[in-house]
């Protein structure tokens, strides 16, 4: 992911968090700037010790940072359109700095890459690689699974979609579980010899009880959305 050593982290989120732990041990030096006080709070808390709280929209204090000394900048602010006005802001006021932006939808991938950010990591393609990776070579990937759930705190799930459950008939591109703290990756459809079918594909699809949709999240809340699945069924 990074190609230099010292880091400029904006946004210690949920993802923010996770990537702080991986990048110190991977042994890179890091800098965390929040926006948020209770962010801000954690980070500290967390045992960070090069941690600031400013308001990132405002260029003055962007400047006083000096990101230009970075080797990386990563963009991770847990809202979206602020990680976005961000990203645009660094870029206008830095134009050689090396941008780095995460993403949680195909549609801020595209905001990013247009406010300038040098390479966007979108966590849907990232998940759906490693799920294709796990389908194909699933010894090799083995390790890299338990890799990521105990970096990451998150892990994947299979999930059959039961006779009468409320997801039949839904189309894919209406399915949002962000409020059950998961991200709908893919699925399995039967109709289409049980093939499997990427979310960044850019195809809608209806699910349909027997399908097999995938998940990632973290193991508990997988958990209570499976139970939920089998529960919730229509009329």
């Amino acid at each position: 992911m990074m190609r230099g050593k010292h880091i400029l982290l904006f946004g210690y989120g949920s993802h923010g968090k996770h990537i702080a732990k991986g990048l110190i041990e991977d042994g890179f030096t890091m800098k965390i700037v929040e926006n948020d006080a209770a962010y801000y709070a954690q980070a500290r808390e967390d045992g960070h010790l090069d941690v600031e709280q400013i308001d990132v929209t405002n260029d003055a204090m962007l400047k006083l940072l000096e990101p230009q000394k970075y080797d990386q900048i990563v963009c991770v602010m847990q809202d979206e359109h602020l990680n976005v006005f961000l990203t645009l802001s660094l870029r206008s006021l830095f134009k050689s700095s090396y941008i780095i932006a995460i993403s949680d939808s195909i549609h801020t991938t595209k905001k990013l890459k247009m406010a300038g950010a040098d390479k966007v990591i979108d966590m849907y393609e990232v998940s759906a690689n490693k799920i294709y990776n796990i389908l194909k070579r699933p010894i090799a990937t083995k390790i890299l699974e338990g890799f990521v759930h105990n970096t990451h705190g998150i892990t994947l799930r299979e999930m059959l979609i039961p006779q009468g459950s409320f997801l039949h008939g839904v189309m894919s591109d209406d399915l949002d579980l962000s409020e059950y703290g998961i991200l709908f990756i893919g699925l399995i459809d039967e109709e289409l010899g049980h093939k499997f079918v990427f979310i960044t594909t850019g195809v809608n699809h209806k699910l349909d009880s027997g399908d097999t949709i995938v998940c990632l999240g973290p193991k508990e809340k997988l958990e209570a959305f499976e139970m939920l699945i089998k529960e919730e069924q229509r009329p």
